[in-house]
């Protein structure tokens, strides 16, 4: 681990802008997953503990047009709908039973399903690693010590201009006013017109099609494997806690955060440490809430 800060901070310092490149390029994904985990929590307060699995699902889709001629740029519109019209049936069957129970009953709900999806895609997929070639050239900076994957660099571009396209349909648009009319009081929105199940269906079929697109940008950058949902749940539920919900810019900047953290943390002490940063980020920030609580505790006289 010494050996590897040495070389990090003092013979190759150069290589701090390859862990911060990378960590920007990470995040960008990251930052979709947890924003579309933000506005289910938000406003359904569903704890959705198949994210990941929808993340993996939308890979998968795109890697299913990829074997039929379809380039993963141009399938993001295409796994967008069908992730859409997927999470729309994963509300009807599932979500809209527990929706109106107790928080654990949804957690048990989700993680059932996060269990079945699992197992779907290991019968459909197989259990080995699948990757997707999207035909980038990789540019280099600083004598080679610096590479820059393009399709890196347009999956930050696409990830920022869909989310941008989300932020501005939740602004101006009829639902996006309604969504946010459910989030801030149900029962006021219902008293003013607003069928708040067709905006629970909607938000978490959005929810759905925002991990599909992440999904396809995971697929181009990175490899697909059944099983690796748990990891992108990790992720995403450290990133919310820590930036907490109906907050954008705050759940982009821990994205970037924990892209950064996770880069330092593989080069320092290894590739396995690399999701475990996610798990000491969580638990830090959970220590520091409580911290925060206890200091803002009074004694009722």
């Amino acid at each position: 681990m010494l050996d590897n800060l040495q070389l990090l901070f003092v013979y190759a310092p150069v290589m701090n802008v390859q862990m911060i490149l990378d960590g920007i390029f990470v995040g960008a994904v990251f930052a979709l997953s947890a924003y579309g985990l933000a506005l289910v929590w938000g406003v359904m307060n569903v704890k959705n503990l198949a994210q990941g699995d929808f993340v993996i699902l939308g890979g998968y889709v795109a890697f299913s047009l990829y074997k039929m001629g379809v380039h993963p740029v141009l399938s993001i519109p295409i796994v967008a709908v069908i992730m859409f019209m997927f999470g729309w049936l994963v509300y009807i069957s599932i979500i809209r039973r527990v929706i109106d129970n107790d928080m654990f009953v949804s957690l048990l709900a989700t993680f059932g399903l996060s269990l079945l999806l699992q197992q779907v895609m290991n019968l459909i997929y197989g259990p080995e690693v699948q990757t997707i070639d999207s035909h980038f050239p990789i540019a280099t900076m600083f004598d080679d010590f610096v590479t820059i994957p393009m399709v890196k660099v347009v999956s930050l571009i696409l990830a920022a201009a869909f989310a941008t396209t989300v932020v501005i349909f939740m602004k101006k648009s009829r639902m996006g006013q309604a969504i946010r009319a459910t989030a801030q009081d149900a029962r006021a929105a219902r008293v003013l017109g607003i069928n708040t199940d067709n905006v629970f269906a909607f938000t978490f079929s959005l929810n759905a099609s925002i991990c599909g697109v992440a999904g396809v940008l995971v697929s181009m950058i990175w490899v697909l494997q059944p099983f690796y949902g748990i990891v992108y749940s990790l992720r995403t539920f450290a990133i919310v806690t820590a930036a907490g919900l109906g907050n954008l810019p705050a759940v982009i900047g821990m994205s970037f955060a924990l892209g950064w953290v996770e880069q330092y943390a593989g080069i320092i002490a290894g590739a396995e440490w690399q999701v475990a940063a996610a798990v000491f980020m969580l638990l830090g920030v959970l220590m520091w809430r409580q911290i925060q609580l206890r200091r803002q505790r009074q004694v009722v006289r």
